[in-house]
């Protein structure tokens, strides 16, 4: 049947979701843990909020990409049963 694309925005959004997530939680941790890091808050919650916003519109994607494969595959399906229901007549 072949890799559906939906799935691959599924599995970006999980990722983009995931980040996000992470991101958040390094928000919340104080800045002498982050050596090196960006210790600003804010800027963690911005990240978070842009990858979080990120992941919630790859997965509208992927349901818009599953909703039209879906309708593709039975148009496809009801173009065939049609065609066979005209042999079928034709050959009677």
């Amino acid at each position: 049947m072949g890799l559906r694309m939906s799935r691959n925005f599924y599995i970006l959004a999980a990722v983009l979701v995931f980040f996000a997530l992470l991101s958040g939680g390094m928000s919340l941790v104080p800045s002498s843990f982050q050596p090196g890091l960006p210790a600003n808050g804010t800027l963690w919650r911005t990240v978070g909020l842009i990858l979080l916003l990120a992941g919630l519109g790859s997965a509208l994607v992927g349901v818009m990409s599953h909703l039209f494969e879906q309708v593709d595959r039975h148009s496809e399906q009801a173009r065939q049963e049609a065609r066979r229901k005209r042999r079928e007549r034709g050959e009677l």
